[in-house]
Formats: structure tokens, C-alpha cells, sequence
């Protein structure tokens, strides 16, 4: 009995030894989703002493620095931009109205010529500017070869905002079938500096999400709804509230624009 035991407790002994050395079993990190795109945008026009250069017009194709990406905007006022332009409502002026919409495209790429700096003031990056526009607005960017999945974990939108009153910048994403939803997430929180942009992000799981009507950029239902995120089609923001003209009112600026998300093939 007594030599049985002996080699019992040594068995023991042995069995926690090999334990000890076993290597610990670690599971793997779930890989982030990787950068789907990202767009600073940019001013076209020549800023150099010789020109006379405005930093705030109707934002074009021009604006968009992606070859891969294409500029889309949800301007419900956008067919009355031309008479717009020889009658400006309240708190906009002609040039305004030179693009195709309201949205206006501002800032700089580098910094302003010595002639443009107001004392004081940051120049401020390449910006999506809403102040004049009359009604709620979206911008979007869609892929041209991709959609992109938004269920892979860690899938994001990552931005640089600047917001005035009681304005606040939201994600839109428009589906594969062709419907678009808003989410509940609200970017533009004033900081100390009003008048500095902010970088912000956003996690897709954690945002809710409410039927957009795109044709006028109103919120649709009273329930969230479970939007299939596998293929999108093209990720944004929206204003939906309307301009307040030029000077601090009511506003949104959207700078920097990225998305994180994994590429599906259209």
C-alpha cells in the first residue's frame, strides 16, 4: 500500500510539471476592419498672391482627391440653385451659387496667403460647409469598385468636424437595394475654441439607425430599423437641419472623412 501511494504522489507530481510547461492557449485578436477609404478633400483654385481666391464655393467633382471615389450630394433646393444665384436668400451671396448645390466647399490646402489671414482666426483644412443651404442636406462618397461590408468588427467612420448652434453631424449610408438610413450617432460638440474641427470617431455596431427619405432628407417611422450592413454602397453625413448663412449660426463643416470597413466586390 505504501509503494502504491509513493507512486501516485509522483504521478501527481509529474502530471503538474508537464502542465507548467505547456505553452498558455491564447486565443487569437479578432482582426480590426482595415481603412476602406479616406478623403481630406481639396481646393482646385490657386492660392498665391496673384489670385483673387475665395475659400468657400459650391463644392464639385473637383473636391474629391480619391480617383476611386465619387461625390454625391442630397440637396433637396439643388434646381433652384440657378435662380439662387441672381436672387440669394438671406445670409448667402451670388457666389454661393455657383455649384451644383448648396453645400460649399471651404478652407485651404495649406496655409492662406498673408493678404487672407484674419488676425487670430486658424486656417481652417479643406471643409463641407452647410450654412447656406435651405433645407436638411446629405453628402456622400461611393466606392466605384467596392461596396463595403460594416459588420466586420471594429467598423468605423472616423472624422474632422466643426459645428455652430444646434447643428450636429450624422452618418448616412445608403444600402445595396438602394435605400438609405441615418444614424443616431451626433457629432458636434462645442469645444472651448469654437472655432477649432475637432477629430471624432464613430463605431457602426453602436450606432441605431432611422429610414432616411432622401429626396428630401427627412427622417421617416418612429422604430429603429436593422439595416443589412454587408454591402454599402456609399457612407456620408447629413445636416438635417437647414443653414444659417455666412457668420456663426447654424452649421456643420466636414473635413477629413474615414471609413474602416472590408471591400466586397460590386
Amino acid at each position: 500500500m505504501r509503494k502504491l501511494i509513493v507512486v501516485a504522489v509522483l504521478g501527481v507530481g509529474v502530471a503538474v510539471a508537464l502542465h507548467a510547461q505547456a505553452p498558455p492557449n491564447f486565443a487569437k485578436p479578432t482582426p480590426m476592419a482595415p481603412l476602406f477609404f479616406r478623403e481630406p478633400w481639396r481646393q482646385s483654385a490657386p492660392m498665391d498672391a496673384s489670385t483673387n481666391f475665395r475659400p468657400e464655393g459650391g463644392v464639385t467633382t473637383a473636391a474629391v482627391t480619391s480617383p476611386q471615389l465619387e461625390l454625391k450630394i442630397y440637396d433637396p433646393m439643388a434646381a433652384s440653385v440657378p435662380a439662387y444665384l441672381k436672387n440669394p436668400p438671406a445670409g448667402s451671396q451670388p457666389v454661393d451659387w455657383h455649384g451644383p448645390s448648396c453645400v460649399q466647399l471651404a478652407g485651404y490646402n495649406q496655409s492662406p496667403p498673408p493678404e487672407k489671414v484674419v488676425a487670430g482666426a486658424p486656417s481652417d483644412p479643406p471643409n463641407l460647409w452647410t450654412g447656406v443651404c435651405q433645407t436638411a442636406v446629405a453628402v456622400t462618397l461611393r466606392h466605384k469598385a467596392s461596396f463595403v461590408n460594416l459588420t466586420t468588427p471594429g467598423a468605423r467612420i472616423k472624422w474632422v468636424t466643426r459645428t455652430s448652434g444646434f447643428h450636429v453631424v450624422r452618418p448616412v449610408l445608403k444600402l445595396a437595394d438602394g435605400s438609405f438610413v441615418v444614424g443616431d450617432s451626433a457629432d458636434g460638440a462645442h469645444s472651448a475654441n469654437s472655432q477649432l474641427f475637432l477629430e471624432s470617431e464613430l463605431a457602426i455596431a453602436n450606432v441605431r439607425w432611422l429610414s432616411l427619405d432622401i429626396a428630401r432628407v427627412v427622417t421617416r417611422g418612429d422604430k429603429w430599423v436593422q439595416p443589412d450592413l454587408s454591402k454599402v454602397d456609399e457612407v456620408g453625413f447629413a445636416d438635417l437641419h437647414p443653414g444659417s448663412g455666412h457668420g456663426w449660426g447654424g452649421f456643420v463643416n466636414v473635413s477629413r472623412i474615414e471609413v474602416y470597413g472590408t471591400p466586397v466586390k460590386r
